[in-house]
């Protein structure tokens, strides 16, 4: 096991196993205090065709070297303002039919997007798949600047967040700017999505902040211990994913992920 710990693929992936932990911790929780799960998902299949996009305009020399992570960030608050525009704007849909219209619309600009780079669409199949051994010191040092900034605002902010998480209506009668904080908040959920990308991809990076959290919710007795569980939950599903990674060739992320439901499973009958 020494060897392996000497290996800076596997260092890089243990410093992001216990950000991305940070991470869920806190806006994971929170996502789930206000029950936007689905949004997460649909924040990370906006993200996914925004770096198809930031590709697909490298490729053809319309922006030359367009990172996609920072496709990714435009998209993803896209989604953020389309949903708003959805919800509040355009006849008061309810927040499952707006997130669903966006989410539908971004999956339709990726497959395009994806159809259009062919050859250079491995790129951005990584994305969807992600892998936390292939994580580059770039990506690590962008990993621990969003998360600074997501546990530093979630402590500043944090009873504001509480508030409109548990009764929105109540924060509002009391003259709380709830469009500032509910927007703050979502802008917080499409940073983590994105910056989660690379490490454990579009389609895991629901589970890995959504399941800890919910596992959390299934065992805390009060509000604080939830964040503390759901870091717990998180670094054991990271950490016992990339061991076992180690000895069977197989994406460490999804091993995480599969751990994280197990963990998931057993609060549940612990509750019950």
């Amino acid at each position: 096991m020494l060897e392996y710990l000497q290996n800076p693929f596997i260092l890089r992936a243990i410093i992001a196993i216990v950000l991305i932990s940070m991470v869920t911790a806190t806006i994971g929780s929170f996502t789930v205090f206000r029950g936007l799960s689905f949004l997460l998902a649909g924040i990370a299949h906006a993200a996914m065709a925004g770096a198809a996009f930031a590709i697909f305009i490298s490729y053809y020399g319309l922006i030359p070297h367009f990172h996609p992570l920072l496709g990714s960030l435009i998209f993803g608050l896209i989604m953020i303002i389309a949903v708003g525009l959805f919800k509040m704007d355009i006849g008061g849909e309810s927040s499952d039919v707006a997130i669903g219209i966006a989410f539908a619309m971004s999956m339709s600009l990726a497959v395009l997007f994806i159809s259009l780079i062919r050859e250079y669409a491995v790129q951005a199949w990584g994305l969807i798949v992600g892998d936390l051994l292939l994580l580059t010191t770039f990506d690590i040092l962008l990993l621990i600047i969003v998360t600074a900034i997501i546990v530093f605002l979630t402590m500043i902010f944090y009873k504001e967040f509480l508030f409109i998480s548990f009764d929105i209506e109540g924060a509002e009668a009391l003259g709380l700017r709830i469009v500032f904080y509910n927007y703050l908040m979502l802008i917080l959920i499409a940073l983590a999505v994105v910056v989660l990308l690379k490490g454990v991809g579009a389609i895991l990076v629901y589970a890995l902040m959504i399941i800890p959290a919910a596992a959390a919710n299934n065992v805390a007795r009060k509000v604080s211990d939830v964040f503390i569980f759901a870091f717990i939950f998180s670094l054991m599903s990271g950490f016992l994913g990339l061991v076992i990674a180690l000895y069977i060739d197989v994406a460490p992320s999804a091993l995480a992920g599969l751990i994280a439901l197990a963990i998931y499973i057993t609060t549940l009958k612990a509750r019950r």
